[in-house]
């Protein structure tokens, strides 16, 4: 797994980079200010970033919002700050994990877990709503499609319905497809 690590404190960065590379992850950028790690998430496209809060250019919780409005993936906030309002923005950034330093090696690396599969269960949720809202815009098409067959053809519903699957069947196209075809015929 390849990890974004942004740290204004070489020292930590180093002991993360080697802690990191240790338990078998891949380092694959090093930020020392919350500007760079923008820049770095875009250029190497890590699956995760760690990340200080307080950071000299553009604070770790901007960072972060930045980061993920463009590519979402799990971010783990460390800090030496564990102030409720800091901790506030983080959730509200979309961060996945916060740990207060010193941290210890079996901290961070559940952290990074947890924060890895929250991440692939938001994904998954997100994916699930874009495909209940398809299924949804689909029935909605089919449904106007069959009140404007019964309304100008002056069929049952059942009727409308069988019409609108032959005619699925017989194109080869999905029923949204006929049905919305049928809707912009009617409507013109």
């Amino acid at each position: 797994m390849r990890v974004l690590v942004a740290e204004d404190e070489t020292i930590i960065r180093l002991d993360l980079r080697d802690l990191l590379e240790r338990s078998g992850f891949e380092v694959c950028a090093e930020a020392r200010d919350g500007e760079e790690a923008v820049e770095l998430a875009r250029s190497a496209r890590p699956d995760v970033a760690i990340m200080d809060v307080k950071m000299p250019k553009l604070d770790g919780i901007e960072a972060a919002r930045r980061i993920l409005d463009e590519r979402p993936i799990p971010i783990v906030m460390l800090t030496a700050y564990g102030q409720q309002e800091l901790v506030t923005r983080a959730v509200e950034a979309g961060v996945f994990g916060y740990l207060v330093k010193p941290f210890r090696e079996q901290d961070l690396l559940p952290a990074i877990s947890t924060a890895r599969a929250r991440h692939e269960e938001l994904v998954a949720l997100r994916r699930e709503a874009d495909s209940l809202g398809e299924a949804l815009a689909a029935r909605k098409s089919i449904e106007r499609a069959k009140g404007l067959l019964m309304a100008k053809e002056g069929l049952s519903e059942q009727d409308a319905f069988g019409r609108l699957r032959k005619a699925s069947q017989v194109s080869g196209r999905p029923l949204k497809v006929v049905a919305e075809a049928l809707i912009a015929t009617f409507e013109s």
